[in-house]
């Protein structure tokens, strides 16, 4: 239940928790907003997430109708995922929505007390397991060479070249640290400590972790900001200052990974596989991956959370990451 102070009292379609008739059978419709607040409030499930979750379930009432929440069956499950799927969504995406809706039924079932489907009784489609793909050491490279830092044309030879810098400088980050892209982005200057080659980042799951970097990623990072003119807080800006956002990425990796020739898909994702490999190749042990990649599972090598010291994940990381 909610807890007293707070949300226990929160009226739903002008019912109070505490005084809802027998009658009362709430739609989808009638809770999603209280479910958003309490996903973002109570479980501390990041903005992302959320939005998320709100579009999933719009996507749910838009497939199999705004039901009374208490009358979702398996069945509903199996309409859902015939639908989505035969629209040609990926199974990933209708994972999402399942997924968005067992944490629905949760909360109906946990926070407003209805008798509602089990959501252990709700399963996500299978995931067709498919194979990683990540860079050699040689691909590697061979794209980070082709990034241009420095200017080459008439009159402007050997100026640096702020864009390829600051893009150069974001994918050693990706590679010397095994970020997300979204974390990645998410720096500042001042979280960074330079003298123990590590900072503390809100991860996925809202969840806050230490990153660890290689002496080259930071020694990039230096030089970086030896180079910017302003003392903005965000690590990697964009020129009118605003931190920048993976949609202004995407358009590096695309350009930086035809002139590098490499006869594979580049993304910040396959950079993050590129890690996670070449540490497990290197002879890493998995627990210290999965904590290096801030993973609860290491879905391709992993079948159960492992906990490990952060110290020993550290070491590893120093020990076993090389390019």
């Amino acid at each position: 239940m909610y807890p007293k102070s707070s949300l226990e009292t929160t009226a739903i379609e002008g019912v109070s928790q505490t005084s809802k008739p027998e009658s009362y059978h709430p739609r989808i419709s009638n809770l999603i907003e209280s479910f958003l607040k309490y996903a973002q409030y109570e479980l501390s499930l990041a903005p992302s997430t959320v939005k998320k979750y709100r579009e999933g379930i719009r996507w749910v009432m838009r497939d199999i109708g705004d039901l009374e929440v208490e009358s979702i069956t398996p069945g509903h499950f199996i309409e859902l995922k015939q639908k989505v799927l035969g629209r040609g969504a990926g199974q990933s995406h209708v994972a999402g929505i399942v997924f968005a809706m067992k944490s629905f039924l949760r909360f109906c079932r946990d926070a407003v007390s209805l008798n509602v489907l089990d959501p252990k009784d709700v399963r996500p489609p299978k995931r067709v397991r498919r194979e990683v793909i990540y860079l050699t050491n040689e691909e590697v490279r061979q794209f980070v060479n082709c990034i241009k830092v420095r200017n080459t044309s008439q009159g402007l030879k050997d100026q640096v070249n702020m864009d390829g810098l600051r893009f150069r400088t974001l994918v050693e980050v990706l590679l010397g640290t095994g970020m997300r892209i979204s974390e990645a982005l998410s720096l500042d200057r001042d979280t960074i400590n330079f003298e123990k080659a590590e900072a503390k980042i809100i991860g996925k799951g809202n969840k806050e972790r230490t990153v660890f970097f290689t002496k080259r990623a930071l020694e990039w990072i230096r030089f970086y900001l030896s180079e910017r003119k302003d003392s903005e807080r965000p690590l990697f800006l964009t020129r009118m200052h605003n931190r920048l956002k993976v949609y202004d990425v995407s358009f590096f990796f695309r350009s930086y990974v035809k002139k590098s020739g490499v006869n594979k898909k580049i993304t910040p994702h396959i950079l993050r596989h590129t890690v996670a490999t070449n540490l497990l190749f290197n002879g890493c042990p998995i627990s210290h991956v999965k904590e290096i990649l801030g993973h609860e599972q290491l879905e391709t090598t992993c079948r159960f959370y492992l906990g490990v010291n952060k110290e020993k994940a550290k070491e590893a990381h120093g020990q076993y990451l090389s390019f």
